[in-house]
């Protein structure tokens, strides 16, 4: 019995010093003539934990525990390694029987809160790690696995006191690294989170948690590839390791691989059927194939989990805007939950005083993700073109890691640039204070890249929202929707909290000069070929319905779709099985993917008439058409992303392009296919036309959009003076505006 009591005590010293195949010889030949040893069993299940062979862990702790059940530590150890498999609910009875033993037993306290916190019962993973901490004041462990839980409840600063206190006890705790550098995140410290996290790697090399942050950052940076490889590399390890299937399948999803976005998804949930992360992404995997119901009881699945997650409820955002029962009542509503559970608990900023001249030459800041090639960002850049900068500063806010060719253009057109991608909403709205903007511009909506929890601190006196996802933030500090009578018709506009203010149309576009129209392809093909340039996302199987009957009607006739989305397989099959459903041959369907801008919009020259999507409807990249001279054909929705081909097209003069209901969006299509000299015609003249118009001739719009912005100073200067304090806070004066 001796020799087996100092056998046990070298094989717990070489133990801890990590030697853990010393370790297991010791304990196996202590078990040789004592079968029944609970130290050397428990040992040894602890070195296969630490070997990551969970399964045999599992069965040596689960024998230790038949042999000694008022173990604490092992009923602790056990649930560690229940919970490395995801047997969450086994882990925390096990975690709970340990602090049944022993009450003031810190480690499992913590180790129950890190369970909790998987399972989204936050607030009771934080009391855990509370009790950890009270108990042992010092305990690094508990310090950062609290921060952990504040970063996901969004108390940053609370969070970054934690890995810090952690950090002051143990300062090579590799785990309070990263989770300081997840803070550095947080705040878009990039830089500062990079080298956190290659401290951590250092400190453990090849740790699939530590690999997996980094992932996040290269995703958070849009480097694509970088961040796929360190998911991969954590999941070759960890196959299960929940941040980096949730990492693996974002980037899957933004680099058009749907089916592994799928299968990491699907993994999460199997792990973890709580998992509000692994709904949300299952939800936008469908999205990506145009499943918007499925996708939609995903993300509600989600958020029944968690009201409050954020990246869900902006989803929502965007895919109600995709199904043709959402009316304006519906996408207000949803815009509205994101302000309950989000920006309405953001401390909203108090404005200095400032000087009420109303012929002053006025501030206008301008905060977009999109100053680079993107849809809105085409919108924005001929109105930056010719805004006066005589009676207007422009300042821009580029909030996106990246650059090309287009933010070289925007750049040159602003009086001052902020790169503001690695700000943090508290640190942009100080510079826009700073910077006295009069009227602050959002460009993004709800979409990826926004700031709008900045815009929710009120950092400017007026603040509009347009060009980009112009359908309204549900924001009582947005003052202003730039929009249009019929994107936003007068009777539904009291659900907006914000105002209306109308332009000659809610978007503009640079116009397309250095490439012309060609020659109609009907009279050279001998059938008519129509076109649907949009994001593959945006064709609803309602549209395909009526696409197929139209060329049903129009014998002959082709249909190509093209898309960046079309290179990936699943989706482009996926696509195409729907056509097939609806009657129509494969042989008269055509799928481009990823060219060039020019080239994308030289493969107009191959198209007679676009079909507009709907409910969702185009917005570039109907504008697109009718500069290559090639009309659209459009239909009046119930809802603001509906309405927007028809907005286009009417502000263009073709009006007779606008359907009512499906039957007339038909009859549109077929009668014009019918018409080949009125189209070549049309086609011919189409360029001309839209510089005729104000919602097409750039100038004119800027100085109506000048004109906007003109009233927005005045009112509020004449606001501020009836209250007799230029200093109203920026609420206030909203709604005096």
């Amino acid at each position: 019995m001796k020799q087996a009591d100092a056998v046990i005590a070298a094989a717990a010293n070489a133990y801890g010093q990590g030697r853990y195949a010393e370790t297991e010889a010791l304990c196996r030949e202590i078990l040789k003539a004592l079968p029944d040893h609970v130290d050397a069993t428990h040992l040894l299940g602890m070195c296969a934990h630490d070997g990551r062979r969970l399964e045999e862990a599992q069965e040596l702790l689960e024998r230790v525990i038949a042999l000694d059940p008022r173990l604490h530590d092992a009923h602790n150890n056990l649930a560690t390694v229940h919970f490395d498999l995801g047997n969450y609910e086994e882990a925390r009875r096990g975690q709970e029987r340990a602090i049944a033993l022993k009450p003031n037993f810190a480690v499992a306290l913590t180790n129950l809160g890190n369970t909790l916190m998987h399972t989204g019962q936050y607030e009771q993973a934080l009391e855990m790690h509370e009790r950890a901490i009270k108990l042992k004041p010092d305990y690094a462990d508990a310090l950062c696995n609290r921060g952990m839980v504040e970063i996901v409840l969004g108390q940053i600063m609370r969070a970054k006191e934690s890995f810090e206190r952690a950090l002051l006890f143990q300062p090579r705790h590799a785990e309070a690294i990263v989770g300081s550098g997840m803070v550095s995140m947080e705040l878009r410290h990039h830089e500062e989170a990079a080298a956190k996290f290659a401290t951590a790697l250092a400190i453990k090399p090849g740790a699939p948690r530590i690999l997996a942050q980094r992932g996040r950052l290269s995703y958070e940076l849009q480097r694509l590839e970088p961040a796929l490889a360190d998911f991969e590399a954590a999941l070759a390890i960890s196959p299960k390791l929940e941040l980096a299937l949730r990492g693996k399948a974002q980037t899957c999803l933004v680099m058009g691989k749907t089916a592994q976005a799928m299968a990491a998804a699907t993994t999460l949930i199997e792990r973890n059927p709580r998992s509000e992360m692994g709904m949300a992404l299952m939800g936008f995997a469908y999205s990506n194939q145009g499943d918007m119901d499925t996708a939609i009881e995903y993300l509600d699945r989600a958020l029944a989990l968690r009201p409050d997650y954020g990246d869900a409820i902006r989803g929502k955002i965007f895919l109600e805007d995709y199904r043709a029962e959402a009316d304006f009542v519906v996408q207000q509503a949803v815009r509205k939950s994101w302000w309950d559970q989000i920006g309405s608990k953001v401390p909203r900023r108090e404005l200095p005083k400032r000087p009420l001249d109303p012929e002053k030459r006025i501030v206008v800041g301008y905060v977009a993700a999109e100053f680079r090639q993107h849809s809105a960002g085409l919108t924005l850049l001929p109105v930056l073109r010719h805004h006066d900068h005589a009676k207007f500063e422009i300042i821009c806010y580029y909030s996106w890691p990246g650059a090309d060719e287009y933010t070289a253009k925007f750049k040159s057109l602003a009086d001052v640039w902020v790169d503001a991608w690695g700000l943090s909403d508290d640190e942009l709205a100080d510079r826009i204070q700073a910077d006295n903007v009069d009227i602050l511009i959002d460009v993004s909506g709800h979409t990826t890249g926004n700031r709008l929890q900045c815009f929710a601190r009120k950092p400017a006196p007026i603040q509009a929202t347009g060009f980009g996802h112009a359908t309204g933030t549900g924001m009582p500090t947005m003052d202003y929707v730039l929009a249009d009578p019929i994107f936003i018709p007068p009777s539904v506009r009291h659900l907006f909290p914000e105002k209306i203010h109308d332009l000659p149309c809610l978007i503009t576009m640079e116009p397309v000069t250095n490439l012309q129209p060609s020659e109609l392809p009907m009279l050279r093909n001998g059938h008519v070929t129509f076109g649907v340039f949009n994001r593959i996302y945006k064709i609803s199987d309602d549209a395909i319905r009526v696409w197929a009957r139209i060329m049903r009607q129009v014998p002959g006739s082709k249909i190509i779709l093209k898309h960046g989305l079309l290179d990936d397989a699943l989706l482009r099959d996926s696509l195409i099985a729907r056509f097939i459903a609806q009657g129509i041959a494969e042989e008269n369907i055509t799928c481009l993917g990823t060219t060039s801008r020019d080239d994308h919009l030289k493969a107009f020259d191959q198209i007679d008439i676009s079909l507009d999507t709907f409910p969702q409807n185009g917005g570039i990249s109907t504008w697109e058409s009718l500069y290559k001279g090639v009309p659209v054909v459009a239909k009046l929705g119930i809802g603001a992303s509906s309405r927007a081909g028809a907005s286009i097209v009417a502000a263009v003069g073709l009006g007779d392009w606008v359907a009512e209901d499906d039957d007339g969006y038909v009859e549109i299509a077929r009668k014009f296919a019918s018409q080949p000299e009125h189209l070549a015609k049309l086609r011919a003249g189409l360029p001309a036309q839209i510089a005729a118009s104000p919602a097409g001739n750039v100038e004119i719009y800027t100085r109506e959009l000048e004109a906007g912005y003109r009233k927005f100073w005045r009112d509020y200067c004449a606001a501020a003076s009836e209250g007799g304090d230029a200093a109203v806070s920026g609420a206030d004066a909203s709604r005096g505006c």
